[in-house]
């Protein structure tokens, strides 16, 4: 593994200082202060297909848990950890080369317990690839892992209902929606009106508001008006972050408004190795205090093999960092390759 690197980007003014009270060197602060503002950690990735060639290595490598071997201890770390799943979970025939309706086998769950997997959103244009059985059958294997997912339900209401998870006593909602046209109610549509409620009532519930959005020009690394628009819209309702999947490529990060925008994290795992762009991708891990959000870290990946990422190395992640189109500043740290958002406390 490559050895880390960091990049500190500042939004705003000068951080400023306080002063304070000398304390002796071996001082400990009490468990009560330590435990008032908790550091929470978020570990989101980007599309997770585990269907077509990724599905038939599984098969040839024996191992439903091999497309994560290399990235599982990080993405465990986390106290929360969240990915778009673009396959249905249901039995059935092999997904050819190709073919662009996708099928994951039930035993998938191994390998998203295995990598720590929290909360995953359905809402993306290839959840009902399978129709309604295969999305009921997602649903079921899913519970069955007790990994929960967003973004959809077996009605309307539900597919807009956000899911409360909570961490070190802050708790969080967590919205998904999708652009597809499919008409399906059983997926949330990027329907800003209905958007913006449901954050404010998501905000009544939790402290922080997490919105994700399946939306985008797929291969583009610049985010399109309606991404922006819809990510305005949910940060202006009040939503803390807002986490985007879809262009299969990195694109750019935006502070706005005291909220966080990611617009597009790549993919993940996925077997589109016909270009360089489309094989790489980002682990975004984003640090919660009372406050709010004070440090975001990105952590390049790199898939190979059609099924499985690893860690960039220092020569490539430079070049998947800059897609983020943020102002870095550089430094070595960490046991895994990162790049480190120090936000500060007065941009809060």
């Amino acid at each position: 593994m490559a050895l880390g690197m960091v990049l500190a980007v500042y939004f705003g003014g000068n951080v400023s200082t306080v002063e304070s009270e000398a304390l002796p060197l071996n001082y400990s602060r009490p468990l009560e202060e330590k435990l008032a503002d908790p550091q929470i950690s978020l570990i989101a990735v980007g599309d997770v297909m585990l269907s077509r060639v990724v599905g038939s290595k599984i098969k040839k490598y024996g191992d439903y848990r091999h497309p994560l071997l290399k990235t599982a201890d990080l993405l465990k770390s986390a106290d929360l950890t969240f990915g778009n799943l673009e396959s249905p979970i249901t039995p059935g025939r092999e997904i050819l080369t190709g073919e662009m309706a996708f099928r994951a086998d039930p035993e998938v769950t191994e390998g998203l317990t295995y990598a720590g997997f929290d909360v995953l959103t359905l809402a993306n244009n290839h959840i009902l690839n399978f129709g309604r059985q295969g999305l009921e059958d997602t649903f079921k294997y899913l519970k069955e892992a007790k990994i929960n997912f967003i973004g959809v339900g077996e009605t309307a209401i539900d597919a807009n209902r956000p899911l409360i998870k909570e961490a070190q006593g802050v708790k969080f909602a967590f919205l998904g929606y999708s652009y597809t046209d499919s008409g399906s109610p059983l997926v949330a549509p990027m329907d800003a009106v209905k958007m913006e409620e449901a954050v404010k009532q998501a905000k009544e519930q939790a402290d922080f508001v997490i919105v994700t959005m399946h939306d985008g020009t797929e291969y583009q690394f610049i985010p399109n008006k309606h991404q922006k628009e819809f990510a305005h819209q949910a940060i202006e309702a009040g939503a803390a972050l807002v986490i985007g999947h879809h262009p299969h490529v990195v694109q750019t990060v935006e502070e706005y408004q005291g909220g966080y925008i990611i617009y597009s994290l790549g993919n993940f795992v996925f077997d589109q190795m016909w270009s360089q762009e489309t094989r790489e991708g980002m682990v975004a891990k984003v640090i919660f205090q009372k406050e709010g959000i004070t440090e975001m870290k990105f952590y390049p990946v790199v898939i190979e093999d059609y099924s499985q990422p690893r860690f960039a190395a220092d020569s490539e992640s430079e070049r998947i960092v800059a897609r983020l189109d943020m102002k870095l500043e550089y430094e070595t740290s960490g046991q895994f390759p990162n790049y480190k958002f120090q936000i500060s406390n007065n941009n809060q």
